[in-house]
């Protein structure tokens, strides 16, 4: 028993001092967790370096744009190609991706050899005998007769400027083939291809390895952002922002990175860390200064370096008692695979020996402790530097996404990491040290890379179909020059047939005169009231005008008008209105004091004097009962009677837009346009009163209220009226009526938005198919969320938290084309705006005879103030069509409500002078 001990203790300490001494002498390759965080914080810089377009050309991580911009969603289907060519083998597969839903994938694959003639001979040599192997393929598989869609899995370093082509930047690895470098491979397997008649096949994708990998695994787990590969070379991919990436157009949703890491430290960065044992590995490689973060990691020089440190430990007489083998001298002796018999549990050092032997080595016990430590150490560097960069792409993935802490996949694959019996454990443990806020699963890619070339395939063919789909829909919205011009065109005829007292009840534009026959001159003053109703809200203001200096200043209370009251009878919404005044007028102090007051009324009426107006119909979800065809300026007096507490001079109604025109001419004597883009949407402008047949006398000028909301209404533009305005029309409270309104105002683009959203789910385009009950829900897709997804400073992940709060569970990719429906729907209008527009500026420049007109206009609503590009598409589009107008557009500051007290103050300047006639 003392003798078991005895040897136990031996071999104990045998091994102990063996390890010692093989620690001692690799000394500079165990690295610290210290010197981890800094190769971490080192390989962050080089990716940010080329990621930029300036640093790119010096970068040594070149962080190649892959074009691949979305990962596998479970959708996709159909029969598709793969080759892989990159390694020791060839490989062609045919894939079956199942019906959706089930995530199953049918592979048959055949490998064929590549021998060394072929992979350093001539480049054309190279793709022909490729194509030759595929016509073989699809020989055997009797797939012949069809045309398919095919992946190129090519392991070598690319530019890319689209999915389907890559100019090759070098070969690696053992390839070498002439006059392939700086072509696209694409293009020279294509032209291969097309020397078999008999073969139809279409390539829609050049995929890295190690993007295949991603892919692969990003099929079975859709978290899997990140694919790696630790085999014959190594390498990593992983999905970045679009707004990081210099290199590409564009700055929405991601695309997949190819970091083509096995050349970090190419610079330089890495000298400090690498041995005098990595330095003699590369220069007796085939590409010398290259590759050398590579050099350090990969299967191709695991084997070589051992092999190097064991015949430099052997002459300093460390191992084998001195004596070499000339198997020894003998490069590639040592293979990656030896490494890992040799790390094996239990069997490792039976391994050993037998290796050793094999190279003609008379190893000892300690010999073999000896060596089986320095694989030890050789494999572990390859993990801790491994770890490193990888923990550097997981820290950007969280800081992209401005998370706390990450939950993330990384798919793997590639010999080193499947056959080495260590590394996995090694590697991983190292990572969650490294980053602790990333919670992380490694997912090995079971079916390698060529899976993953035909994953990208089936995915960049379903978003291809897609796109397709999503186009046609976003067409619909496109108006072209001659459309518009045709917009124009029927509106100016719509405003003639409005004007002239034979076709005015015929006309969709009604051409309403306001009785608002002078604009403000500057001597108006005194103190006037206004009442602003036309939305949700109504506003009290007090208005002081101060003569000469053209100085407003207002005082003004906002009240709320219930649902059930703006949907109640006619007397409840006036009563309403008249029992917020008394709050008013005693926080103002004005109780009892009789003042002029202006009614700002924003709905369409028809007036025989400024002081009344019948209202013809209600809108915006307005629908109390017994108004229309009633004089409301009638019914707001009989309200303020039956308070009986104050008595209010009702000198003028006026409609937001007439208001929002004062308000502007008042600051600017060219405005005699105004205009509402906001809840509705109306046009007024000073009219010639000669053009008026409606009423009576031919001098001067007279506002016009054109209410031009209901273009349309005779159909004259249902060629540009889709399925989803029909639909938000059918679900209003007024079919039928209001169709131009119901295409440019902030009552409806948002409804117009949500019909869309629904169509593209349920046709499996969007959220995966799902449609949350949320979105079912009228209403809920509000005009404001428009404004906010379209904003340029709003990254995607904002978007994506817009969308969460109406339950809608979207990816990056939803997120794109929500934001492409927002822009369509929103561009249509202030496109329709912009040919209303055009239509009176015109018209105002051929009634002045005039060459070039010079006009600016008043505009107020929300539409207008917070969409960030509606004005400009609106300007825009004016400038299109009316080339001869130079046209002003300007912001009314203060609203329709302080218009309303102008009016009141310019109608009681022209009752005054009046009487003094």
């Amino acid at each position: 028993m003392f003798a078991v001990h005895l040897m136990a203790f031996y071999f104990t300490k045998l091994k102990e001092d063996q390890i010692k001494k093989v620690d001692r002498f690799l000394y500079h390759m165990r690295l610290s967790d210290e010197t981890l965080l800094d190769i971490m914080a080192r390989f962050q810089a080089e990716m940010q370096k080329g990621l930029g377009k300036d640093t790119n050309p010096t970068a040594s991580v070149k962080m190649l744009p892959t074009f691949v911009r979305a990962i596998p969603d479970g959708s996709e289907k159909g029969e598709f190609l793969s080759l892989d060519l990159g390694g020791s083998k060839f490989r062609v597969l045919k894939v079956q991706v199942s019906e959706e839903g089930k995530r199953n994938v049918q592979m048959e694959s055949q490998f064929y050899p590549t021998p060394n003639e072929i992979i350093r001979g001539n480049g054309s040599e190279l793709f022909e005998y490729v194509a030759d192997c595929l016509a073989d393929f699809m020989k055997t598989k009797g797939l012949k007769h069809k045309k398919l869609p095919l992946g190129l899995t090519f392991s070598f370093p690319c530019r890319q400027t689209k999915l389907e082509e890559g100019i090759l930047l070098s070969w690696t690895k053992k390839f070498k083939a002439r006059g392939v470098q700086d072509t696209d491979v694409v293009d020279c397997l294509a032209k291969a291809i097309k020397k078999h008649k008999d073969i139809d096949v279409d390539i829609l994708a050049l995929v890295n390895d190690t993007v295949g990998t991603m892919m692969t695994c990003a099929y079975d787990d859709p978290y899997c952002e990140v694919g790696v590969i630790i085999g014959t070379g190594t390498n990593a991919c992983y999905m970045e922002d679009m707004s990081n990436i210099d290199l590409v157009e564009g700055d929405e949703g991601r695309m997949c990175i190819n970091t083509e890491w096995g050349a970090f430290g190419d610079d330089g960065a890495l000298e400090d860390i690498r041995t005098e044992f990595d330095r003699e590995l590369d220069l007796g490689s085939l590409n010398p200064g290259k590759q050398l973060f590579e050099k350090m990691i990969s299967g191709l020089y695991l084997g070589e370096l051992v092999r190097i440190i064991l015949l430099k430990m052997a002459k300093a007489g460390l191992l084998f008692g001195g004596k070499k083998s000339s198997a020894l001298h003998t490069k590639g002796k040592i293979e990656t695979r030896h490494v890992a018999a040799m790390e094996k549990y239990k069997e490792g050092l039976a391994n050993t020996r037998e290796i050793l032997t094999d190279l003609g080595l008379e190893p000892s016990e300690a010999d073999c402790i000896a060596v089986q430590h320095v694989c030890t150490i050789v494999s572990f560097r390859s993990a801790n530097l491994c770890a490193a960069a990888l923990a550097a792409i997981l820290t950007r993935l969280r800081e992209n996404k401005k998370l706390v802490r990450l939950r993330t996949t990384v798919g793997m694959d590639g010999t080193v990491y499947k056959i080495h019996p260590q590394y996995p454990k090694r590697l991983h443990k190292v990572v969650r040290k490294l980053v602790p806020n990333c919670d992380v699963r490694f997912l090995l890619s079971e079916s390698g890379s060529t899976k993953g070339a035909a994953m990208v395939t089936a995915v960049a063919s379903r978003v291809q179909a897609q796109r397709k789909q999503i186009d046609k829909v976003l067409a619909l919205f496109q108006l072209t020059q001659e459309q518009l011009k045709a917009v124009q065109g029927k509106m100016r005829t719509e405003f003639e047939y409005g004007l002239k007292r034979d076709t005015h009840l015929l006309a969709t534009v009604k051409m309403l005169p306001t009785y608002v026959c002078g604009m403000p001159d500057g001597t108006e003053k005194g103190k006037f009231l206004a009442l602003d109703l036309g939305g949700t809200n109504f506003r009290v203001l007090l208005v002081k005008i101060r003569s000469g200096r053209r100085s407003v200043r207002m005082y003004n209370k906002i009240f709320a008008i219930p649902l059930e009251i703006m949907q109640g009878t006619g007397e409840e919404l006036f009563d309403h209105i008249v029992q917020c005044f008394p709050d008013f007028l005693d926080y103002m102090g004005l109780k009892g004091a009789q003042l002029p007051l202006g009614f700002t009324f924003s709905f369409p009426c028809r007036q025989t004097s400024i002081d009344k107006g019948t209202l013809i119909e209600w809108t915006k979800g307005f629908k109390a009962t017994d108004c229309e065809g009633e004089d409301v300026v009638d019914m707001l007096r009989e309200a303020i009677k039956r308070r009986n507490e104050f008595d209010l001079d009702i000198v003028a109604i006026v409609n937001d837009t007439v208001g929002t025109m004062m308000t502007c001419g008042y600051e600017d004597p060219n405005c005699e346009i105004g205009l509402i883009a906001g809840t509705g949407s109306n046009m007024c402008y000073m009219e010639e009163m000669k053009n008026i047949e409606l009423v009576e006398g031919d001098e001067g000028k007279m506002c016009i209220n054109t209410e031009w909301g209901g273009f349309g209404d005779n159909g004259c533009i249902d060629d540009i009226r889709t399925q989803y305005d029909k639909k938000v029309d059918e679900g209003s409270l007024n079919p039928g009526k209001q169709r131009y309104e119901k295409m440019t105002s902030g009552m409806y683009l948002g409804e117009i938005v949500r019909q869309i959203l629904i169509d593209l789910t349920k046709h499996g385009l969007l959220f995966r198919g799902q449609i949350s009950e949320r979105l079912r829900t009228r209403g809920i897709f509000e005009t404001k969320f428009l404004s906010q997804i379209e904003s340029d400073r709003l990254a995607l992940l904002q978007v994506r938290r817009i969308l969460q709060q109406l339950g809608l569970d979207s990816t990056c990719e939803d997120s794109i084309v929500v934001k492409e429906v927002c822009g369509a729907v929103s561009r249509r209008a202030a496109q329709l705006y912009g040919a209303g527009l055009a239509a009176i500026v015109e018209k105002r420049r051929e009634d002045q005879g005039l060459e070039n007109l010079k006009v600016t206009v008043g505009v107020d609503g929300t539409l207008y103030k917070l969409h960030p590009h509606f004005s400009r598409i609106l300007q825009e589009t004016v400038k299109e069509l009316a080339p001869r107008c130079d046209v002003t557009l300007m912001l009314s500051e203060d609203g329709s409500g302080k218009g309303a007290a102008l009016i009141t103050a310019v109608a009681k300047r022209l009752q005054q002078a009046q009487k003094e006639k």
